[in-house]
């Protein structure tokens, strides 16, 4: 009898741990980075390499930084979102361009249009390694003193952006 327990036991437990697992988003994946300061960078512009950008460039002000790649699928779908939300005006969104050519990103912009202030290249990845990135796209709001306050691994979506990253915003501009 005990022979079979111990195997059965074992079993149960394993289903229990897979459901339990089951049941949680894979977009939300905890980042230690939240509330602390966003990493330091400083990287070439995109469209003008001989111009640098850098986290610093920043303070003062609330802003989100949108990790891309020309590559990257659902960063194609993501930006019809991005140029609706540059257009409102509600809050500049820079690019981090992720592990890839700068030919092929300036054509992707210039195809589906630019909702970025600007975007700095991150060829090699190791910015991306700093802050966490999984995979393109994501997405970091920070705060005027350059603390990350949310991070959203995945795609923007309408109700991400209205009932999270906006009111999350116009709290930390007051």
């Amino acid at each position: 009898m005990t022979r079979f327990a111990i195997p059965l036991v074992l079993f149960i437990l394993l289903v229990a741990f897979l459901a339990i697992g089951l049941r949680h988003d894979p977009h939300e994946v905890p980042s230690p980075l939240i509330d602390k300061p966003a990493p330091a960078f400083q990287l070439a512009q995109l469209r003008d390499p001989s111009k640098t950008f850098s986290a610093a460039d920043m303070r003062g002000k609330v802003w989100l930084l949108n990790v891309w790649a020309s590559w990257c699928v659902t960063c194609r779908d993501e930006h019809p979102l991005l140029l609706q939300y540059a257009r409102s005006g509600a809050l500049p969104i820079y690019g981090l361009n992720y592990k890839d050519n700068r030919a092929d990103a300036l054509s992707w912009l210039g195809e589906l249009g630019d909702p970025y202030v600007l975007s700095a290249s991150d060829n090699d990845g190791r910015v991306g390694i700093d802050y966490g990135v999984y995979g393109a796209p994501e997405t970091y709001l920070i705060d005027r003193d350059g603390v990350i306050r949310f991070k959203q691994i995945g795609p923007v979506t309408p109700d991400i952006w209205q009932k999270t990253i906006l009111p999350l915003a116009q709290q930390l501009n007051k």
